[in-house]
């Protein structure tokens, strides 16, 4: 919720798309951009952009379009917590490893600041820039810095009871890397991402188009 109004998760992926491709793919120095440029970037369409924007109470004009800073400051607004938001990740494996890489310093008020992992070769050590610890400090660490934020890495076969002791220390918000449904009460919002199931879909549609240009 921002100022009273509700705000969809697809409208907060879609922000933080825009700001990504604002940051990343707008020339250096262009001081304005048109909602079709944007709109073209994100494969979405114009009227969508504008959509969006709106929550951000950013309005461009017909001649200009958006100023490019306003948009990101707009945007940065909706989706940044003014202090640091400490996430946790659980399971560091192949996985695990490369998530604390990608995330390294991308979002200075989006930080993982502590892993856990069942592997005694992992736990104490400095992994990616983020200490390891043991799950069985799990609730204590979370309390301690005041983490509500998740993501979940870690064997289909442990991800549900994990997932369980995350709620319960706390956690109002997971990201799901592991192959399985979970299961949340209410008040704690689930993102899923099954690669397995999105990379067979892919194939499915990959192979129907193949036999169909036969």
């Amino acid at each position: 919720m921002m100022n009273g109004v509700t705000i969809a998760s697809k409208t907060v992926g879609r922000l933080s798309l825009y700001r990504r491709l604002l940051e990343s793919s707008i020339p250096c120095g262009r001081e304005h951009v048109f909602s079709h440029e944007l709109a073209l970037l994100a494969c979405v369409t114009p009227a969508q952009v504008r959509r969006d924007l709106m929550s951000t109470g950013c309005s461009g004009s017909p001649g200009k379009g958006y100023r490019t800073k306003d948009l990101i400051d707009g945007i940065s607004k909706v989706l940044d917590y003014p202090e640091v938001q400490r996430v946790a990740l659980v399971g560091v494996g192949n996985l695990g490893r490369a998530i604390l890489s990608y995330f390294s310093g991308r979002r200075p008020n989006l930080r993982i600041t502590a892993s856990f992992d069942t592997d005694p070769q992992k736990t104490g050590r400095v992994i990616n820039g983020c200490r390891c610890h043991p799950m069985s400090e799990l609730t204590a660490v979370l309390g301690r810095e005041s983490i509500a934020t998740a993501i979940l890495a870690v064997p289909a076969a442990r991800a549900q009871e994990t997932t369980d002791l995350l709620v319960a220390s706390g956690i109002h918000g997971i990201l799901n890397y592991a192959p399985v449904p979970l299961r949340v009460p209410e008040g704690v919002f689930l993102e899923e991402r099954d690669m397995t199931m999105s990379l067979e879909t892919v194939a499915f549609f990959a192979r129907r188009a193949a036999l169909e240009r036969k």
